[in-house]
């Protein structure tokens, strides 16, 4: 047996330090919304008020798909705001892709299913990011390969 699989469970996020930034982001523009809200400066409110709900957004996000990303020798269950993503090894494809996002081209896992369960959104690969990921997307990659049972024969 030259590679042993690894049993253990491994689980990844969002970064904790991240998501509490985030929150602290939020409160910050929220207070100086309520702060300037009464202001004669309604674009001003206004874009601000767009930045609290898109720092509410993110920081929500964060909070509730923690973690984002979990594997053990049975599969990867993928969280969502939907809920939890089961998939057994046979039901996935893990590659790791270069895109661009924000005008740079950066690694991102790219999770696809393979089996059929007549759901749409299970039609259309998953790409996560070092941001969802809380590390670099080659490094979970190889710890899901080492996590991935072999087939033996």
């Amino acid at each position: 047996m030259d590679n042993p699989v690894d049993n253990s469970v491994h689980t990844w996020g969002p970064r904790p330090a991240l998501v509490a930034a985030g929150w602290v982001l939020t409160g910050v523009a929220a207070a100086t919304l309520a702060a300037t809200a009464h202001g004669g400066d309604r674009p001003g409110t206004l874009l601000l008020a767009l930045v609290t709900a898109g720092l509410l957004a993110f920081s929500a996000y964060g909070t509730v798909v923690r973690p984002r990303l979990s594997a053990d020798a049975d599969g990867i269950r993928l969280r969502t705001l939907r809920g939890t993503r089961r998939l057994d090894w046979s039901q996935v494809r893990v590659d790791v892709r270069t895109l661009p996002r924000l005008g740079r081209r950066v690694p991102v896992l790219e999770l696809n299913v393979l089996a059929d369960h007549g759901d749409p959104d299970e039609d259309r690969p998953t790409a996560l990011g070092w941001i969802e990921l809380g590390e670099d997307p080659r490094e979970v990659y190889d710890v899901l390969e080492r996590t991935r049972p072999r087939p033996s024969g």
